[in-house]
């Protein structure tokens, strides 16, 4: 580039995640949308492209950007394989585009264009680049002789496409920027979890579950459609300071602890439970999940119960009181006497931190892909940039999720520097505004470019308000819309699928919760939540619409207690429409909007409706049409949508 010749700016370029301080997400197969804001002097036209290659490649590939509005220019390209991909943006006054389009007003107001053929002549042979046909063509406008029919060649389609197809690149401007896209592979877009205790898989009453007995379960959670299991810590759980139910201070004889309460005489991080079985024990639980296509999510909490071994043998990894005691963990008004944070702060930090990047690979080499990772924000973000590029470097295709309700830009730190998928606020999200605000946020918003979503409808930890005490209907409908806004999303599982309602009074929390006991469970029991989940899980996995969170669009309801959306593929090869009523209790009734210029409709409409779940079947051909959801039947449809080929 000629810095006295360029003319053109180039900034704002999208995707950049903090001016490309962190790299932009996106999974194999997705489409990265490139925009930038490019302009320069003058009305001369300007010609831009986006550069793009796989990091460490020698080649670039071009993508012409096209101009939209106000200065403003996009383009897109699909990314085709994993790894990082560097990309940047090219722009240049074409003078031969500028002179075509003053040739054609001239022409069109019949002024002498004489000159204006030897101009462009020039500027075919300049761009033609010993292209015989096209340079005899040359010579023949600069030819008098040939005056009206050079017009007319000019003027036609053939012209037209020459001077796109060969555009006159000089004195372009470049990005001062090249931008990095991270590549990952399809399984971090789109997955179902399934949370389960193993202390409570035994099929016999008051007997502790082992991981053999989760082996027996996993048909159960195979037919349900999940894919990724998830069991709470499955570690040592302390001695010293251990909760009894209901969180009690103090527990009596027998009972479990809190697996979050990590470490005791019986081993610590790297080890398993005895009373779960062996490592052996739970090499073979992956190995037979792996069978039905099933991941072992792994828990990652860092922290240790009082007498982990890691209290005695680093006593320097923890914060010391005046009186010689360590500080346990507190949010106030919570306290959790049972945990004993890491000083990050200790002068043994790189040591520590590599005890715990050892702690990652140690499950790694047993066979664990994915890390639901425990309160990652209680720990510094500086680590977690460090521990999952370090693991990443030589392990690319793990995944961590962060579990993180937390603080929304601390939240957006953990995705941009590294968490492949974060827990969400959907949990709290309960009307239709509230629903659809939050969506676009993910969706339109800035964070669309690193944070992967996965909406969990409850947790061990938490019974939100609106399903307190509620029966059957609010369930199902919850469970509807997280299975459907998001491509990732997760249950815990036996609690939601029972029903279970009874909360701490005032509290977002379980009465007897089983974080604190063992709990049995009739695993053989299936009732009409597992059959919905059943089919709902089919459809997920059946239907390409609803395994991506970033085509969502919201359709007019003129209901308040109804809420719509439309799914779709890029190509409409696949078509989902989804319709969910929040009213737990009583009919609703609604019009609901097709998009007509998404779907590419006619003003003769005629679409055919399957909806997924009961297999009944519609027409409709108008753009408004009736929809009534009687919850008790049930709370929502999944409609799979046939467009006539003549509408198209």
């Amino acid at each position: 580039m000629n810095p006295g010749k360029s003319r053109v700016i180039i900034e704002n370029v999208q995707p950049s995640v903090d001016g490309g301080l962190y790299p932009a997400k996106r999974t194999v197969g997705e489409r990265v949308d490139v925009t930038a804001n490019i302009f320069g002097d003058g009305h001369d036209h300007i010609r831009a492209n986006v550069l793009y290659k796989k990091e460490n490649a020698d080649n670039w590939t071009a993508v012409e950007l096209f101009h939209s509005f106000n200065d403003e220019w996009a383009a897109s390209f699909t990314v085709g394989e994993t790894g990082r991909f560097v990309f940047t943006v090219e722009a240049w006054i074409d003078h031969f585009e500028t002179w075509y389009d003053g040739f054609k007003k001239k022409a069109a107001a019949k002024v002498d264009v004489r000159v204006e053929l030897l101009e462009g002549g020039i500027f075919l042979k300049t761009v033609c680049k010993g292209n015989k046909e096209l340079l005899a063509k040359a010579k023949k406008l600069e030819d008098k002789d040939h005056y009206h029919d050079s017009i007319s060649w000019v003027l036609s389609k053939e012209f037209e496409e020459i001077v796109h197809r060969f555009p006159l690149k000089e004195n372009e401007t470049t990005y001062q920027h090249e931008l990095i896209v991270v590549v990952e592979n399809k399984d971090v877009l789109f997955n179902t979890w399934y949370e389960f205790f193993p202390r409570s898989s035994s099929l016999e009453a008051g007997k502790h579950g082992t991981f053999h007995d989760s082996i027996k379960l996993l048909p159960r959670v195979s037919a349900m459609g999940f894919d990724v299991l998830y069991f709470p810590p499955i570690h040592p759980i302390g001695k010293v300071n251990r909760k009894g139910k209901n969180n009690s201070v103090r527990s009596q004889p027998g009972e479990p602890g809190s697996p979050w309460a990590i470490g005791s005489d019986e081993g610590g991080h790297k080890s398993v439970l005895p009373a779960l079985g062996t490592l052996d024990d739970y090499r073979q639980l992956i190995h037979e999940a792996a069978k039905y296509n099933i991941k072992i999510a792994l828990d990652l909490a860092f922290q240790c119960a009082p007498d982990h071994p890691y209290v005695k043998e680093h006593p320097e990894w923890f914060k010391q009181r005046p009186d010689g005691s360590i500080q346990y963990a507190e949010n106030p008004p919570k306290k959790y006497q049972d945990i004993y944070p890491f000083n990050f702060e200790c002068d043994n930090w790189q040591e520590l931190w590599d005890e715990l990047k050892s702690v990652i690979i140690f499950w790694i080499e047993q066979g664990v892909t994915i890390f639901r990772v425990d309160n990652p924000h209680t720990k510094p973000i500086p680590f977690w940039q460090w521990a999952i590029a370090e693991v990443n470097k030589e392990y690319p295709h793990i995944i961590f999720l962060a579990e993180a309700f937390t603080r929304p830009k601390v939240m957006a730190s953990l995705a941009k520097i590294g968490f492949q998928q974060g827990y969400t606020y959907f949990t709290w999200r309960v009307t239709k505004q509230e629903i659809t605000d939050y969506m676009k946020e993910l969706v339109y918003g800035a964070s669309r470019n690193y944070f992967r979503p996965n909406f969990w409808p409850n947790t061990p930890d938490i019974l939100p308000y609106h399903l307190q005490n509620q029966g059957e209907n609010s369930f199902i409908l919850r469970f509807a819309l997280a299975s459907t806004l998001s491509s990732s999303y997760g249950m815990y599982g036996p609690s939601y699928e029972f029903l279970e309602n009874s909360p701490v009074e005032n509290k977002e929390e379980y009465f007897n919760s089983e974080k604190y006991e063992v709990r049995h469970y009739d695993w053989k029991k299936t009732n009409r939540m597992t059959d919905i989940i059943s089919l709902v899980n089919k459809a997920r996995k059946e239907n390409a619409a609803l395994q991506s969170t970033w085509n969502i669009q919201f359709c007019s309801i003129e209901n308040d207690n109804l809420i719509g959306y439309l799914k779709a593929t890029d190509d409409l090869s696949n078509i989902i429409l989804v319709v969910v009523t929040l009213d737990p209790f009583v009919s609703q009734q609604g019009f609901v909007q097709l998009p007509k210029e998404r779907l590419k409709l006619s003003d003769k409409i005629n679409v055919k409706l399957t909806d997924l779940i009961t297999e009944e079947k519609y027409t409709w051909t108008q753009e408004w049409n009736y929809v009534e959801l009687n919850p008790y039947k049930l709370p929502f449809h999944i409609f799979k949508l046939e467009v006539h080929e003549s509408n198209m």
